[in-house]
């Protein structure tokens, strides 16, 4: 299962993680304090979901192009849209789309840091020139997994970390958050960490929690969204989020807007949602 930020740039389950992101520092932000951010697999920050660009993404069609004229109650998803047309205005293309860095820089307090890792260095520059001038933000270039340990825990003694690597090895990589995670935790007890992951087989991801549950000495919360059986053939059949730490009630929250963008996304009715504690 690959999945590079390029390739699927807009598609459903980045609009899935990118309003979770959104949500996550909403509810960090929420204290006075500031904190620390990290995107262990940052990408290259701009991308292009139509035009004659070599990483234009078709499947943005069934992703944030079926968001942009929906009428939506949640405000989590509400302000996604408008940051990405306050990008768009900026980098001044009406087809360009950020990456889950530039929509956390756009964000930042100014008491809020943040550190993005990304392993090519083309793509680690490229995300630096797509970053606004003003923001507190630090590109690093190398492996997201093993860079976090230098990070944690930070001065602020607050942190989010986004961990979403692009499962080229699916096994491997699922291995090296599961470390990832626990390594994360016995630096930094209270961080705040999410992971994306491609639901493909629900075997796969069911004996994935079940080792989770059993390894992880936090409190952890499972969002999940597919637009197919979760079984099927398709090449991603969902999208899922593992917050472990999560924020006071951000449960609640994604029970009210999650509902809402999977209705809006699934046209062919056939998905589905659902937020839960890991057992």
């Amino acid at each position: 299962m690959k999945y590079r930020h390029a390739y699927h740039a807009g598609n459903f389950a980045d609009v899935h993680k990118h309003v979770t992101t959104i949500a996550l520092l909403e509810a960090m932000q929420r204290k006075e304090k500031g904190f620390l951010y990290v995107d262990t697999h940052a990408g290259s920050g701009l991308y292009e979901l139509h035009g004659s660009r070599g990483n234009a993404s078709h499947e943005s069609h069934s992703g944030f192009a079926r968001v942009v004229d929906h009428k939506f109650v949640a405000d989590e998803i509400t302000r996604y849209r408008t940051l990405v047309d306050a990008f768009r205005a900026r980098v001044q293309n009406g087809s360009a789309y950020p990456g889950s860095p530039v929509i956390a820089a756009e964000m930042l307090r100014a008491q809020d840091r943040a550190i993005f890792v990304e392993q090519i260095p083309s793509g680690a520059r490229a995300l630096e020139r797509a970053l606004p001038k003003h923001s507190k933000a630090r590109v690093e270039t190398g492996d997201g997994f093993t860079s976090l340990r230098a990070y944690l825990p930070p001065a602020e003694r607050r942190g989010l970390v986004l961990i979403d690597p692009p499962y080229e090895e699916s096994q491997q990589d699922f291995a090296r958050v599961t470390t990832a995670i626990n390594d994360a935790l016995l630096r930094f007890q209270s961080a705040v960490i999410a992971v994306w992951y491609p639901i493909k087989d629900s075997r796969d991801i069911t004996a994935w929690h079940a080792s989770l549950s059993k390894g992880i000495a936090a409190e952890a919360l499972i969002s999940e969204m597919w637009l197919f059986p979760c079984d099927s053939r398709v090449a991603l059949n969902g999208s899922g989020m593992l917050l472990v730490n999560p924020p006071f009630q951000i449960d609640e929250r994604m029970r009210v807007w999650l509902p809402e963008l999977q209705a809006s996304l699934d046209s062919a009715k056939s998905g589905g949602w659902r937020v839960r504690t890991l057992a």
